[in-house]
């Protein structure tokens, strides 16, 4: 079976994701966490093969993102916004790594 995809979707406020729209990516601004779960879950439909999300947002809806952890598609990444780096997306990806290979190859443990 052949599936295209749209591409790169950048879920999250306004302020944090506007720019990524000049360089060709689909933004979808949210106003709260209610239409961000709503924006997310069609968008995980399997339009898009990556989801960009901001910490923020993805600390409102992780209940949603949680859902989509085992599928192959989408790969949602987590992105600092304009309010700030929580650390979850580093975190995140060192996991992501770690899984993968099987060690911290990244960091060597550092934090």
């Amino acid at each position: 079976m052949s599936f295209m995809y749209k591409g790169v979707a950048v879920v999250g406020d306004r302020d944090s994701i506007y720019g990524f729209g000049s360089i060709g990516l689909s933004i979808f601004p949210v106003a709260d966490a209610e239409e961000g779960a709503k924006t997310f879950r069609q968008l995980c439909k399997g339009e898009y093969a990556v989801i960009y999300i901001t910490e923020a947002l993805a600390a409102e809806i992780e209940d949603e993102i949680e859902k989509t952890a085992e599928a192959m598609y989408p790969a949602v990444i987590l992105i600092p916004g304009v309010y700030g780096n929580t650390g979850r997306g580093l975190a995140e990806v060192r996991k992501s790594v770690e899984k993968a290979v099987g060690s911290d190859i990244l960091f060597s443990g550092k934090d």
